[in-house]
């Protein structure tokens, strides 16, 4: 799977995406990641991205030929390929676990970062697929969002973790035929047994399985 990512800050995803699983990911050749500077498209010798919204308003919006212009340059790259293009955005549509499942079955995703006071809203209307909002609340810009896209994107992707560590986390069962549903996962500890008076279960140390399935199930 190919990851676009159409972004004012390529310098930050340097950490997020060379770690981990997103490393083991890409050294597995399970997925690519290419950040796109979108600086690289601004106009003038200035590389300007952005103008005074019509109409009058606060601060500076994302101006549609930039974010056209970084769209074109990828065109050539995701012709006939299943793929959608996202705009992370504080008005978007609240991104699920269901929507990660279903991004994790196309060849090609693009994210475009938002900034500033938002875009031109005919980047909305005329260049996207869905846009896309991590939760409730204002973040400096889309870079955050994409990275959080991309991760829970990349680990839904066939091969990049055990099928059976899928299965017990919350909010999915994934396996290759079935989409994520919601599923609380259980308390779950590890050594020592006792740590400043604070216990592990009982019957997490006795070794008797099906009491401790039993458990499990109970405690969600």
């Amino acid at each position: 799977m190919n990851i676009n990512i159409i972004t004012l800050f390529p310098k930050m995803f340097d950490c997020v995406l060379n770690q981990s699983i997103l490393w083991r990911a890409q050294d597995k050749k399970f997925v690519e990641f290419n950040i796109v500077d979108l600086r690289q498209f601004g106009i003038t010798e200035r590389r300007t991205v952005d103008d005074r919204p019509y109409g009058g308003g606060a601060g500076m919006i994302l101006r549609v030929d930039v974010i056209d212009s970084a769209l074109q340059s990828l065109r050539p790259k995701i012709k006939d390929l299943r793929s959608k293009v996202l705009l992370l955005d504080a008005t978007g549509e609240k991104f699920t676990q269901k929507k990660a499942y279903s991004y994790s079955k196309l060849d090609e995703l693009t994210l475009i970062c938002g900034h500033y006071e938002g875009v031109d809203h005919r980047i909305h209307e005329n260049l996207v697929d869905e846009v896309i909002s991590i939760g409730d609340y204002i973040l400096t810009g889309g870079e955050i969002p994409a990275m959080v896209v991309a991760d829970t994107v990349t680990r839904l992707i066939p091969g990049v973790i055990k099928e059976e560590s899928l299965k017990e986390e919350s909010f999915s069962l994934v396996t290759s035929h079935k989409p994520p549903v919601t599923n609380t996962e259980y308390p779950q500890y590890t050594r020592p047994p006792v740590y400043k008076k604070w216990k592990v279960p009982e019957i997490l140390l006795t070794g008797n399985h099906l009491e401790i399935e039993k458990w499990r199930k109970s405690a969600k």
